[in-house]
């Protein structure tokens, strides 16, 4: 004899139970999973989001890697927010106890890695362009380009790159271009040099400020004391004032080119260069390297006094001496055999 069927209300009551049961306990999941740590080392994970990726794809590369454990939830969750279709490209760190719902919106916010580049005070555009094409994580798109060409790219055709370009460090996220970066490099410069150009001191003897930047690269290679740049600074400033030759071995050395050893001789003191300010007047064409701010303002604002001549000491410092007799008893001493 069969057993009695339940009535239909009893089995209608029995699923709705076991529904509201079950809806509670992936609700509850659902909220426990969004907030659980993901599987990530304590050092943290590199998470790379390529360019159109989608949520749900980078999701399953997640759970493949065992990092993610609940893949539709994290996507559930981003349709819920109206995010899903805003992450954005890149390279991220992901810390230790990052959740999938901080990972997310990390995502969103585009937080991605910041790598740095620093252009140091000094540099030639040469050493410059090295660095740029030395840097991984940069998308080159200059290598191999002349000089000119790469101004061109930055819209100054025409323009000498030497000294144009502010050294600092910059920051720029995995892929960004050496392009932008010069870019960034050069408008700094711009910035920085008509600013104090605005603010310059009255009667010196420059016309402009690309002027002004020559004559700051000159005193920026000149020596790496900060507290003797405006100091060095006065001393050329005098000599274009009373119309004497500015006398700086850097110059000399930057119109030697690749023919310069490392030994500064009297014969390329007399090598007639458009460099060589031993041999010819006034300022040479272009700057000599990457002036910083400091050596900018030493130029805009030299140290007053009566010095035109100085000599290294050996140790960093220099010398400085205000008629050509103490002059050569300072080189007699500091500098055998020197200038």
């Amino acid at each position: 004899m069969m057993a009695p069927r339940p009535p239909l209300h009893r089995l209608l009551g029995l699923l709705v139970l076991a529904a509201s049961l079950g809806g509670g306990w992936l609700l509850w999941d659902y909220r426990v999973a969004l907030d659980r740590p993901l599987a990530v080392p304590p050092a943290g994970l590199t998470l790379e989001v390529a360019p159109g990726e989608s949520l749900r794809s980078l999701a399953r590369r997640l759970a493949a890697d065992g990092v993610l454990h609940r893949p539709l939830y994290l996507v559930a969750h981003a349709r819920l927010e109206g995010v899903a279709t805003r992450i954005q490209a890149g390279e991220y760190q992901i810390p230790a106890g990052e959740t999938p719902r901080t990972l997310l919106a990390r995502l969103v916010a585009g937080r991605v890695v910041q790598h740095r580049l620093t252009l140091v005070e000094g540099w030639t555009f040469a050493q410059v362009r090295a660095a740029l094409e030395a840097e991984p994580a940069l998308r080159q798109t200059l290598r191999g380009l002349p000089d000119a060409e790469v101004m061109a790219r930055l819209g100054r055709p025409g323009e000498h790159p030497e000294g144009r370009f502010f050294p600092d460090t910059y920051q720029f996220p995995r892929g960004g271009t050496d392009l932008d970066l010069l870019r960034r490099a050069y408008e700094a410069m711009a910035r920085h040099l008509a600013r104090e150009w605005a603010g310059r001191a009255p009667g010196l003897p420059l016309e402009t400020p690309y002027q002004a930047l020559i004559l700051a690269s000159i005193v920026e290679k000149e020596t790496g004391v900060a507290a003797e740049r405006p100091l060095i600074a006065g001393v050329f400033i005098r000599r274009l004032q009373r119309g004497m030759r500015l006398q700086s071995d850097p110059t000399v050395i930057y119109g030697l080119g690749a023919a310069f050893d490392g030994n500064l001789r009297r014969a390329d003191l007399r090598r007639d260069t458009p460099y060589n300010t031993y041999t010819r007047a006034g300022l040479p064409p272009t700057p000599i390297a990457m002036p910083g701010l400091d050596a900018i303002r030493a130029v805009l604002h030299p140290a007053p006094g009566d010095a035109l001549y100085f000599v290294a000491r050996g140790d960093g410092t220099h010398v400085f001496s205000a008629t050509l007799a103490e002059h050569r008893r300072a080189v007699a001493r500091y500098q055998r055999g020197g200038r």
